[in-house]
């Protein structure tokens, strides 16, 4: 991430006044990586149909703004606009960003305007980083649980087949040896450093047993041999050369780039990655299978997902916030297929709701192939991504950086990360980590 990723700010965003990244007086800006116009047509199509519904129906108009993913998550686009006051009035928004932006002030309460059916249809477990005091500041869109995506052409290739599938640590090691090529790596785990990275390393440290933040002690768990043991395993990765030190495409999410293309032949993916192969490589056959365990481990992914937020600060945010409830949190029958639409038809997703997880079960959405593997064997031992600080977050970034592409020594990557995170909480008073 650029400098914006480090502490102060917070500190800016709180002193800021009502801007917004709208281009009229009349609309409200909605900020994404989605539309007019991305990548997958019928993501984009969602986004469009949902704003002209809203539209036709109301007199504070919406209008969409599409920000490019590399801007949006790994850039600074979204952190330099609010820091401006020239933040948009809606935005997407991740689990593990959530702290910079409630911290800074700029996140509505939108409680007031959801339905008490409507709360207690939202999972529990969903809800837990999107909520501060009770109050909830961000609306879920989906549940994204991360895998191994494999290529089924490659495991022919190399004499494998659904029965080598690996379980442990050492055995996707190996497998990753048998897979590599002169043109082709074994497997690919994310390289570029951000919040995507850390989101999909954090399943191999709670596998061990560590974290990042003991929620007991209120200390960093980091210097543990769990998260010591997750930083040489990436680490090793590289340095057998089964691995790659870059991604193609977006990078480590784009499963199109990296897997169809045959740069790698197995993946560390998330969900989302069934509906970009359907979209943009139909005739490529994969499996999926969930995540291997370190000996003694216990089997943990990580679920994500994107939310709905406003901005506090912004030109209208009650309206706003009426705007994130009637998408995504009502009880009305148009929200909820809203819901099962978004996860099996324009996306490949668990839903956040109760009632859209039923609705899509009930359409056939988890019937069969990579989205029957995932609700039946990734996602139950699915842990929510975590919503860590910046200062929180960079100081993992740069343990598993060190680590996996400079050589550093795990345990003493280890330690540092710890005592800056250490260093940091004892003086912490922003919302609840």
């Amino acid at each position: 991430m650029a400098a914006l990723s480090t502490g102060g700010l917070a500190t800016i965003i709180s002193s800021c006044g009502g801007g917004s990244g709208a281009s009229s007086s009349d609309s409200l800006s909605f900020w994404q990586f989605y539309a007019p116009g991305g990548s997958v047509a019928l993501q984009s199509q969602w986004f469009v149909d949902m704003v002209a519904a809203w539209n036709k129906a109301n007199k504070t108009q919406v209008k969409l703004q599409f920000i490019p993913n590399s801007d949006y998550v790994n850039g600074s686009k979204l952190q330099t606009a609010f820091a401006s006051g020239q933040g948009p009035d809606i935005f997407i928004i991740s689990p593990g960003d959530f702290l910079r932006y409630y911290n800074g002030g700029v996140l509505q309460d939108l409680t007031p305007h959801i339905e008490k059916a409507a709360q207690a249809d939202l999972y529990p477990d969903v809800m837990t980083t999107r909520i501060v005091d009770g109050k909830i500041y961000a609306i879920p869109m989906e549940v994204e649980p991360m895998a191994i995506y494999y290529s089924v052409a490659a495991f022919e290739k190399a004499g494998l087949s659904e029965k080598d599938i690996p379980t442990s640590w050492e055995q996707l090691l190996d497998i990753a040896a048998k897979l590599k090529t002169n043109k082709q790596y074994g497997i690919g785990f994310e390289t570029t450093p951000g919040y995507y990275q850390n989101f999909t390393w954090y399943p191999f440290m709670w596998q061990g047993g560590a974290d990042a933040v003991d929620k007991q002690t209120k200390k960093s768990g980091f210097n543990s041999p769990g998260a010591i043991q997750a930083l040489k395993f990436w680490q090793d990765a590289v340095k057998k050369g089964v691995a790659p030190r870059t991604l193609q495409g977006s990078g480590g999410n784009d499963v199109v780039a990296n897997l169809s293309s045959g740069y790698c032949a197995m993946l560390n993916v998330g969900i989302w990655g069934a509906a970009a192969l359907k979209a943009n490589a139909p005739d490529f056959k994969y499996g999926v299978f969930k995540l291997p365990t370190p000996p003694g481990g216990k089997y943990t992914t990580v679920a994500g997902g994107w939310a709905f937020a406003a901005n506090a600060k912004g030109k209208n945010p009650e309206e706003a916030a009426k705007f994130c409830a009637w998408a995504l949190a009502s009880m009305k029958q148009d929200s909820i297929q809203r819901g099962v639409d978004w996860i099996i038809k324009a996306k490949s997703d668990m839903g956040p709701r109760k009632s859209v997880m039923d609705a899509a079960s009930q359409q056939g959405g988890f019937k069969d192939g990579a989205m029957k593997t995932f609700q039946e064997e990734v996602f139950p031992g699915a842990r929510g991504e975590p919503r860590y600080p910046p200062e929180i977050y960079k100081a993992i970034s740069d343990a598993i950086q060190a680590t996996m592409l400079n050589g550093a020594d795990p345990a003493q990557q280890a330690a540092t990360a710890a005592k800056t995170i250490d260093s940091f909480l004892a003086s912490y008073s922003g919302g609840s980590i």
